[in-house]
């Protein structure tokens, strides 16, 4: 096997990752790209994390996620980058939006179980329009009357929301400080707004 030095080493990696049409792990990395040459990977790693470091202060990111790693801006630019397309960024129902967290905190979940929860049927356009991002998946049967399927979320929906496993969706403490400080504000508005007694 050939040897390639840090610097070939990081531009090969980088390339690849940059024209990759999807996250790349560091296996297909090794696989693909860097087959030919004899690369550990710790050294891999270090590489890797050498260019997260050089992007950090850019408008570009590597980042990684659960199907490996991939450039994408940052959030911060959002507004900005959006009037690049014509078509308006997709909105969520609030009831798909619950259905999805429900699958994401609960898997698996059945979609009784789903319905008893939100206390309303689960619309089939839901299920559909989840299954059909990839966003959920079926991953087995029930052992009860009936055999319903049991749905979880999947990489792509981690990668589409830039997680690298379930473990970093918030956690029901994150969720109860939000309500918190959004009932601050809301509050401090209305004493703002209030009118004033003269």
């Amino acid at each position: 096997m050939k040897k390639i030095n840090t610097t070939q080493l990081k531009q090969l990696v980088e390339a690849a990752i940059f024209v990759a049409d999807k996250p790349i792990t560091k296996q297909e990395l090794k696989e693909t790209v860097l087959a030919g040459f004899s690369v550990a990977d710790r050294t891999l790693s270090k590489v890797l994390n050498e260019l997260k470091l050089d992007y950090q202060p850019r408008g570009v990111q590597l980042v990684e996620v659960s199907s490996g790693f991939r450039f994408q801006s940052l959030d911060a630019l959002s507004p900005w980058l959006s009037n690049l397309w014509q078509e308006n960024a997709p909105r969520y129902s609030r009831a798909m939006l619950e259905t999805l967290a429900l699958i994401a905190y609960r898997q698996p979940i059945t979609r009784g179980e789903i319905e008893q929860v939100r206390g309303v049927a689960v619309s089939s356009n839901i299920m559909k329009t989840l299954t059909e991002r990839e966003w959920v998946t079926v991953v087995g049967h029930k052992e009860v009357p009936g055999r319903p399927a049991l749905y979880a979320t999947t990489k792509t929906f981690l990668d589409y929301f830039s997680l690298t496993s379930l473990s970093e969706l918030p956690s029901a403490e994150a969720f109860e400080t939000l309500a918190d400080n959004l009932d601050t504000h809301s509050s401090l508005k209305v004493l703002n707004e209030a009118p004033s007694e003269s």
